[in-house]
């Protein structure tokens, strides 16, 4: 699936990414400033998180609890040196727990990721229009 949209829009294009078949790990990929972090805040609102979101960047993960009791994960693991760093902080509970799971620079832990998880890939266009493809 593919999206355009504009950071106006990108509450509509979170509810269209959660009217797909989603898997509970979502990895986000996609150059700095690409929108993100935004994408994964207007997901978790969508989600029925109330309280401020914002990127674990320094903490790595952030937990939300929605309206209806679901569990989010918010991962940043972009500071890791490697695999094994996310893995002593336990990264695998949080991806094998059944809960929400959104984690930013997954491809510097690649063995670690499930099987099934889904990928969102977003590109800024040249009228600063996101392009976002959903796998």
């Amino acid at each position: 699936m593919e999206i355009q949209f504009t950071l106006e829009e990108i509450h509509q294009a979170a509810q269209k990414i959660l009217s797909q078949k989603l898997h509970k790990v979502v990895l986000f990929h996609g150059d700095m400033g690409a929108g993100k972090t935004t994408m994964i805040k207007a997901l978790s609102k969508a989600l029925g998180v109330s309280n401020a979101t914002s990127s674990p960047t320094f903490s790595l993960v952030n937990e939300y609890e929605t309206d209806k009791g679901e569990i989010v994960y918010h991962f940043d693991v972009y500071r890791l040196n490697n695999e094994s760093e996310a893995y002593d902080m336990g990264i695998d509970e949080y991806l094998y727990s059944g809960e929400w799971c959104f984690i930013e620079w997954a491809e510097k832990i690649p063995s670690l990721i499930p099987s099934e998880h889904s990928t969102v890939t977003i590109k800024v266009g040249k009228d600063g229009k996101r392009k976002l493809t959903l796998k």
